[in-house]
């Protein structure tokens, strides 16, 4: 008979809850790095987000991901958590666990699709994010498929959360096409500032908070010197990552533009913190500040070939963050872990599997999302009208505004 653990189950809740603190973060660095007359819109959009991935994925998600099932996709379980069985942490402990990471995923494809995407189109692509491409991708990493017996590593999301959230954003992105006034008619770029960088450093300081229980609190347990040992060096590789990948954006906005740029900053921060998210467990310390610098520097060079070169308009610079960084970061464990990795004697077989799992989940999460917001722009339209653009989606959408004189 399996023995529930109370120190476990005690740490796994905490985990859980700083994970859904995530999502007040999201929401101000989004809301914070887009213009004022969109700001009830953002807000509710993430909201939406969490609420729908906390109904659907109990309903259908959950099942989907983690029972057995055939390599590529788990069993229907409608409304049912009790086939995953208690181990050192109840089922609904385990339950409560996954389902906050479902709702990041969502959460992360918003910025890239602010400020021009009617609500209730986004709500139908919130819904099958969370019952059709997140579940069944992550069922192979972390559900028992068949990247997991392959031998692919990703701890705590790196590829299954970030990498699919982020082209995701891209092919919403691709889809919507620029907001009006970003790019003249000779293709240059024009910046369109955020109305409040307060709110968006905060919420980078609220997500790496959170970022706290998001890898440490993967390892699921608590309870002994093992376990105790891994969390503390979890929390260690993740707040080095963080720190070495702002660190790396500091100076080289400082090199490039002449003066330290906040908000490219405010990214790379997010940028070290996601690119550590797959291997925050197998690499040292200071592994971890290399990886945060290199995917802190690739951070912006992505903007950069996004924005100008690409001409593709993401406001807050998801795609970049989540989904360049997310893919470096997985591939970079290969090169990194202590265990198995180029760098340490380990050879290019677990390097290998790495670019494999985040390729191919790339490629499913890509290609899924782009034939949604295809399908969807072609039936109903995903993009507001350009009058609602111009004075704001808040009182068109919404009926409401956030700030009133």
């Amino acid at each position: 008979m399996t023995t529930i653990n109370g120190l476990d189950t005690a740490w796994v809740l905490i985990a859980a809850m700083l994970v859904f603190f995530m999502q007040p973060g999201f929401a101000l660095v989004e809301a914070g790095f887009t213009r004022s007359k969109n700001t009830a819109n953002i807000l509710m959009k993430n909201f939406a987000d969490f609420m729908i991935g906390s109904f659907l994925f109990w309903m259908i998600g959950f099942g989907l991901m983690h029972s057995s099932g055939n390599g590529f996709i788990g069993g229907l379980h409608l409304f049912d958590w009790k086939f995953i069985g208690d181990s050192n942490i109840p089922a609904e402990c385990t339950l409560i666990f996954q389902t906050v990471f479902c709702a990041t995923v969502a959460t992360i494809v918003s910025g890239g699709m602010a400020e021009r995407t009617k609500f209730s189109m986004y709500i139908l692509i919130s819904i099958i994010i969370s019952v059709l491409i997140y579940p069944i991708e992550g069922h192979w990493s972390w559900g028992g498929g068949w990247l997991s017996e392959l031998g692919f590593h990703d701890f705590a999301g790196s590829t299954v959360v970030h990498t699919c959230g982020g082209v995701i954003a891209l092919a919403g992105a691709m889809v919507l096409g620029p907001r009006l006034g970003k790019y003249s008619k000779n293709g240059q770029s024009h910046a369109i500032p955020g109305h409040n960088l307060t709110f968006g450093a905060l919420g980078v300081f609220i997500l790496w908070f959170g970022w706290f229980g998001f890898n440490p609190g993967s390892q699921l347990a608590a309870d002994g010197s093992a376990n105790a040992i891994a969390i503390s060096h979890v929390m260690c590789t993740t707040n080095m990552a963080a720190a070495t990948g702002g660190l790396s954006v500091l100076f080289l906005t400082w090199l490039a533009y002449g003066k330290p740029s906040l908000s490219l900053v405010c990214n790379g921060i997010l940028a070290g913190l996601v690119g550590i998210t797959a291997g925050c467990d197998m690499v040292s310390i200071g592994g971890a500040a290399i990886i945060g610098a290199i995917c802190g520097v690739a951070m912006v060079g992505s903007v950069a070939l996004i924005d100008k070169v690409c001409k593709i308009d993401d406001p807050v610079g998801a795609v970049s963050v989540h989904g360049t960084c997310g893919i470096l970061g997985t591939i970079l464990t290969g090169l990194f872990a202590t265990d198995g990795g180029l760098f340490y004697g380990g050879g290019a077989h677990f390097l290998g599997i790495q670019a494999l799992g985040v390729l191919v989940t790339a490629a499913w999460a890509f290609s899924l999302g782009l034939i949604t917001f295809k399908a969807l722009d072609k039936i109903h339209g995903i993009r507001v009208e350009p009058r609602i653009e111009e004075e704001g989606l808040d009182i068109y959408e919404h009926g409401e505004t956030c700030y009133n004189n």
